[in-house]
């Protein structure tokens, strides 16, 4: 895999996390998880490709994306424990039986915690 396709990825990754933001500004703090774990997913999916050489997995699931990407022994516990935390707001914030129960969890200092975070871990 090239660098392009590695540089492709990190190219979303930052577009996802401009868009949590703009949904953060606007008050849409119930998909601020979602497009966090987008942007964390792609950035994986970069570091995948830069580990392996090969095309990512189509996985959502983020503790699997930094297994299969080899990183999970160098990541910090905290990094590693946000990744638990982030895993789960993609599926949650699709689905409308789980939208309710998130919306009520994220609210604006929660969603300002996961963009922190988020920024974090993508440095």
């Amino acid at each position: 895999m090239s660098e392009k396709t590695i540089q492709y990825w990190i190219d979303i990754a930052e577009y996802d996390l401009q868009v949590a933001k703009t949904l953060f500004d606007k008050g849409h703090y119930l998909y601020v998880g979602f497009m966090c774990h987008q942007a964390v997913e792609k950035m994986l999916k970069s570091m995948y490709v830069k580990h392996t050489s090969t095309m990512p997995p189509y996985i959502h699931k983020l503790d699997k994306l930094v297994e299969r990407a080899g990183l999970k022994q160098s990541m910090s516990e905290e990094h590693n424990d946000f990744i638990d935390e982030l895993t789960p707001l993609n599926i949650q914030a699709r689905y409308p039986a789980y939208r309710e129960a998130i919306y009520n969890l994220i609210n604006k200092e929660k969603a300002a915690h996961i963009i922190d975070k988020t920024e974090d871990l993508l440095q």
